[in-house]
């Protein structure tokens, strides 16, 4: 999942970012299960931190993914960019 880029378009990162979500998902699942599995939890830590840094570029590239990711100090952006299932948003 370590692809990611300067020149990725947004909808690929998006596509990524919904990839590490899904895994995230399994991978709680499977610590809900095992919860004192090394190895489950270091794949834990990187996807997380991966899926965070790949949030970090979508948003500094189109805009908000959710509300929260909003970071206008002096503005709500949140509503001044197209939203992420916008096509306007991912072309």
């Amino acid at each position: 999942m370590n692809q990611t880029n300067a020149q990725t378009r947004p909808s690929d990162l998006l596509g990524r970012i919904r990839m590490a979500d899904f895994a995230l998902v399994e991978t709680i699942l499977y610590l809900d299960a095992y919860p004192d599995n090394p190895q489950a939890l270091a794949f834990y830590r990187n996807l997380v931190s991966e899926r965070n840094r790949m949030v970090d570029q979508y948003e500094k590239t189109v805009g908000p993914l959710t509300a929260t990711g909003n970071r206008g100090n002096a503005s709500w952006d949140w509503v001044k960019t197209p939203w992420p299932w916008e096509l306007a948003a991912n072309n």
